[in-house]
This record gives structure tokens, C-alpha cells and sequence, in this order.
């Protein structure tokens, strides 16, 4: 078959000719330099800097504050990755235990699709027995992306009026400006996966207790975190009906300021109320995470 394609083309050289035409026209079109010729149209083929190479792997990511490697690995680590061993087309499973968190690597198969091995781990932790793991502890997946998906680096840097670098700006600020606006935008675009926050520092009301006065009022640190989380939420009633109008009732109480975790109840004595301003000191205090920056700065990973 081959040596009659070739004996044909070469008696019959205008068909090879135009057929090497064809062919130039079609890498013109494909090439991924964005070739502007003016006649052929370009549709050039993506290309990654960086192919992705790495294993067909799914990550599954447990958090438990404030716990040793050990207890981590102990309670955590192995019965997960005992249970996720049964998933099918799994290859091999490599898992880390660090302080308060646990990684475990699950790779599968070359063959095995993406998105359905997604669903199968999916499914395999929510069907977990409900004693296997610590009381409020949640496995959760990793993204849909693997590191070498990165597309950017980003820095927030303040700005005058004039669009020229300036100081003044917190951390804290520019960290803000970054969770509740440039992350949502960035992560509605086509084909991101998750946007990564570095830096910067999360703004946390800090509530300092007074041991001395904690034992004359006979509170506990418990007492004090169950009366900041019932002051931080709104309650919504029945209605009310006036002049043939229905009205909602709600309660108001999320927490907008300092001065209302202050006046947060604690508890009451000879119908006097104790609050928390009265057996600690509130404040906004900065919480940092992954390192403290001068400059907010995010990765964007691609899906």
C-alpha cells in the first residue's frame, strides 16, 4: 500500500504538489506562534510552557488544629487511607502527616479519567462510618488542578490618584481587598481552578481573658466561646400583622464591631450581668498566615 502511494505520487507530481500545499497551509494555520500571513486564518494550538508530567493523582486534605504529626497520623492519616485503598484503579497511596493537618496522595492509574476518579473518592468519604474519625474533623478534596497548573503571580500594591506605587496601605487591608474582591473575579474566569491567597494578614477579633477574674466570676473559657458564638447570629421570628400588613420580625445580632463582643453576656449573677468587657480585653488584632508579606500576593492555578 505505501509503495503504491508513493509510485503515485511521483507519476502524478501536481497532486503531491498540491498536497504539500495543503499540508504548509494546515501548520500555518496550527502553528502556536500567531503568525499573522493576512490570507490564511490563524487558529494556533495551545502550548504549555510547562507540560504537566505529574501522576494521575487526587489529593485529599484533613485539617485538625492542634494536634502532633502523631496523633494526626494515628487518627487520621491511616484509617483514611485504609479506606480509600478499595477505590478502583488505584495504583499507589503516599500520605504526610504534619502538625494539624494531614495530605494523602492518592494516585491512580494512567488510564483512570480525571473527574471520574474525583467522584469515586467523593463518594468513598461521605460513605465513611460515622466513628471513624474525630468528632468535627472533615477530609476535604484537593482542586481540580495540580501545581504545575499555575498560570500567575500577582501583587495588590496601593496607589494614588495618579496610579503611582504609594505606602499606607495595611496588610490587613490589601488582604481583604484580595479575599472578597479580586479572588471572586478571578476565579468567575474561564478555565481557573482556585485562587490562592499568600500573605497579607486576616483580620480576627482577639479576645484577651483575665485569668484572676475568671475565677471570681467562676467562668470558664467554654463559657466565654459559647457566649461570643450565640452574640454572632440573627434569629428570625414569626410575623406581626398590622393594619392588614404583615411585617418579619428578626433579631439583628451579628457581630459588626468590637463593642458588640464587649457587650456579649456571659452569664448573670444576683441579676447582675456579666459580660465580656468585664473579665477580658477585645481587640482587632491581625492573624497572618503562610508568612507576613509587605505586599498581598496570590497564585492563580488553572483548571
Amino acid at each position: 500500500m505505501l509503495n503504491k502511494s508513493i509510485k503515485f505520487l511521483i507519476e502524478n507530481k501536481l497532486v503531491a504538489v498540491i498536497l504539500l500545499a495543503l499540508f504548509v497551509g494546515w501548520g500555518i494555520v496550527n502553528a502556536p506562534f500567531n503568525w499573522e500571513t493576512g490570507i490564511l486564518p490563524t487558529d494556533p494550538v495551545a502550548v504549555d510552557a510547562i507540560p504537566d508530567i505529574g501522576e494521575n493523582q487526587q489529593i485529599v486534605f484533613t485539617k485538625w488544629q492542634g494536634r502532633s504529626p502523631q496523633d494526626i497520623e494515628d487518627q487520621i492519616t491511616y484509617p483514611l487511607t485504609t479506606s480509600l485503598l478499595g477505590i478502583p484503579g488505584v495504583k499507589t497511596i503516599r500520605s504526610s502527616s504534619m502538625f494539624g493537618f494531614s495530605s494523602i496522595y492518592i494516585i491512580f492509574e494512567e488510564d483512570v479519567e480525571f473527574y471520574w476518579s474525583r467522584s469515586r473518592i467523593l463518594e468513598k468519604l461521605n460513605s465513611l462510618p460515622a466513628n471513624l474519625l474525630p468528632d468535627g474533623v472533615n477530609p476535604a478534596l484537593g482542586p481540580d488542578a495540580t501545581g504545575l497548573g499555575q498560570i500567575f503571580w500577582y501583587t495588590l500594591e496601593g496607589r494614588d490618584k495618579d496610579g503611582n506605587v504609594t505606602g499606607g496601605w495595611d496588610p490587613q487591608e490589601l488582604r481583604s481587598i484580595q479575599d472578597y474582591y479580586v479572588k471572586y473575579g478571578l476565579s468567575s474566569a474561564s478555565g481557573v481552578s482556585e485562587v490562592a491567597s499568600i500573605g497579607g494578614y486576616v483580620q480576627e477579633y482577639q479576645v484577651d481573658v483575665d485569668p484572676e477574674k475568671m475565677r471570681q466570676y467562676n467562668i470558664g473559657l467554654t463559657d466565654i466561646v459559647k457566649a461570643v458564638k450565640e452574640s454572632n447570629q440573627d434569629i428570625g421570628a414569626q410575623t406581626l400583622e398590622i393594619n392588614q400588613a404583615e411585617y418579619l420580625v428578626r433579631g439583628l445580632g451579628y457581630v459588626k464591631s468590637v463593642t458588640d463582643i464587649e457587650n456579649a453576656v456571659v452569664s448573670s449573677e444576683n441579676f447582675t450581668s456579666i459580660r465580656i468587657k468585664d473579665i477580658a480585653n477585645v481587640h482587632l488584632g491581625p492573624q497572618t498566615r503562610r508568612g507576613i508579606l509587605d505586599k498581598e500576593g496570590a497564585e492563580v492555578v488553572g483548571g
